[in-house]
């Protein structure tokens, strides 16, 4: 079985040229990561969106690069049956800081953010650690991020 990936702006952003590639990007880390079956949604947004879900549902009143919400429900239908992981939100304003800061393209950094948000959607947690400038990864989590990452590589998204 195959996996469902919906690809969007929220209202009020722009859609960026490369949104098209977002889902075969997708697609091809769940297959990786051996998720089969599974239904998730990805969306696009500003900062200002992104620190409203941010305050609203971790108290934490600033933007942040990105965000999963995890579902857990499932529905049959006839293709059969479908785990809905849930919904990964990423700030297209954070996106350019986060990737200056890691000293990244824009392409390595979308790919690290999408990897990261399907993670937690699959029950993944990093506790306190999280990826830093020329610090490897420690916990199973980020460990298994950048293992896939290396995987993916060559995948382009962002020309």
């Amino acid at each position: 079985m195959a996996n469902r990936v919906f690809v969007s702006c929220v209202e009020g952003t722009e859609e960026p040229s490369w949104l098209s590639s977002i889902e075969p990007f997708v697609q091809k880390v769940m297959q990786l990561a051996s998720f089969d079956g599974e239904e998730v949604s990805i969306s696009f947004c500003g900062d200002s969106f992104i620190q409203t879900l941010n305050k609203n549902y971790r108290d934490i009143d600033s933007p942040t690069d990105v965000l999963s919400f995890e579902s857990g429900d499932s529905y049959e239908d006839e293709e059969g049956e479908w785990f809905c992981a849930g919904d990964i939100i990423i700030s297209l304003e954070t996106l350019p800081k986060n990737a200056e800061y890691f000293e990244v393209d824009l392409n390595s950094e979308l790919k690290r953010l999408l990897v990261h948000g399907l993670l937690h959607l699959n029950g993944m947690d990093h506790g306190e650690e999280h990826i830093e400038k020329g610090k490897e990864p420690e916990c199973e989590m980020l460990v298994l991020q950048e293992k896939l990452l290396k995987e993916l590589t060559d995948e382009i998204i962002i020309a």
